[in-house]
C-alpha cells in the first residue's frame, strides 16, 4: 500500500507545503507574512535587567582588553622576529 508521502521521492512534506503556498502569494501578501513573522520574533525578546547588562558589558570589556594584549604582544614578538630575520636587528636591542 503506497501512500502519497512516499511518492514524492523523499521531500520534506512541510518544505513543499510552505513552498505552494508562497508561490502562491503576491508580493503584499509575502510582505505582511515577513512583518508577522517579525513582530512575532520580537515579541519573544527578553530584555535584560540592569544588573545582567552591567554583567555583560564588563564581561565585554575585559576580554577585548586581553585580547587587545594578546595581538598586541604577539605583533610586538613578530615585529623582534622580523627584524631579526629581514633587518640589522635593531628592533631585538630598542635602538
Amino acid at each position: 500500500m503506497s501512500s502519497v508521502i512516499d511518492d514524492q521521492g523523499g521531500e520534506d512534506v512541510v518544505a513543499k507545503a510552505k513552498r505552494d503556498r508562497a508561490e502562491k502569494r503576491g508580493p503584499f501578501g509575502r510582505f505582511a507574512l515577513f512583518i508577522r513573522q517579525v513582530l512575532n520574533e520580537l515579541s519573544k525578546v527578553v530584555t535584560p535587567t540592569r544588573r545582567e547588562l552591567i554583567t555583560y558589558s564588563l564581561v565585554v570589556l575585559v576580554f577585548v582588553i586581553i585580547m587587545m594584549a594578546i595581538v598586541s604582544g604577539l605583533d610586538i614578538v613578530f615585529g623582534w622576529v622580523v627584524s631579526f630575520v629581514f633587518g640589522d636587528g635593531s628592533a631585538l636591542l630598542g635602538q
